[in-house]
């Protein structure tokens, strides 16, 4: 499973804190991570709210904030860090993953 910085799971959290606001008190949200075929390299990372975990999803807390994963996604997270970074040449999320071979110039697929 991907884990967390300390700055990704505050980002998080003030996401889902506005999400939850935006839908009028929407059920409890995980932050989902997956894998999917695509990309210039061959997969890309997919990161969304989501409401409905499946039985065989992978999932992982961190303090209220609950990251999912399908086991396929999860395999090829193993190691991976999730990390938020806020500057001056711009901010966002970023994956940090040991498990990628090469990566594409965009940052955003993986082999």
């Amino acid at each position: 499973m991907i884990t967390l910085t300390d700055t990704a799971a505050e980002k998080v959290s003030e996401l889902i804190t506005q999400e939850v606001a935006e839908a009028g008190g929407e059920p409890e949200l995980a932050l989902r991570v997956a894998v999917r075929p695509g990309g210039c390299s061959g997969f890309s990372y997919e990161m969304f709210f989501d409401s409905e975990v499946a039985a065989d999803d992978m999932s992982k807390s961190y303090g209220e904030i609950r990251v999912v994963s399908d086991p396929m996604s999860a395999q090829l997270l193993e190691g991976a860090t999730l990390d938020f970074t806020d500057g001056l040449m711009g901010s966002g999320f970023a994956i940090d993953n040991p498990n990628a071979q090469r990566t594409c110039g965009c940052g955003n697929s993986f082999s």
